[in-house]
């Protein structure tokens, strides 16, 4: 029989990343991240990591779903950002030279929209 979190125990706040939804932020090693995938989370000083899922978490902002409004989760502008900033840079590095242009005016066009 394997370890299980009591997590419904008042006062327990240590979780594991599959108990989180996407969107929702949590601390690890020291550094605060929001969930991005399964596996994945974006820090908000930037970057992607995956969070083994051995990993005991220290969620923020509890009950995590307190945040959601009619259409769904709010999600932070930093965090946001965060996880746009390594989508393009791995799009800027595929894309060749002739359709970097295109590239920038549409990653400005993104980040124009959400301030």
């Amino acid at each position: 029989m394997g370890y299980t979190l009591p997590l419904t125990q008042p006062g327990n706040t240590r979780m594991k990343l599959q108990h989180l939804a996407i969107g929702d932020r949590f601390q690890y090693e020291g550094k605060t991240f929001v969930k991005t995938g399964p596996m994945t989370a974006a820090s908000e000083n930037g970057g992607q990591q995956i969070i083994p899922r051995y990993a005991v978490l220290q969620p923020l902002d509890l009950p995590g779903h307190e945040a959601k409004t009619e259409q769904g989760k709010k999600l932070e502008k930093n965090a946001v950002l965060a996880a746009f900033n390594d989508f393009y840079k791995r799009c800027s590095e595929l894309v060749d030279a002739a359709d970097q242009t295109a590239l920038n005016e549409a990653r400005q066009r993104f980040i124009n929209r959400i301030r």
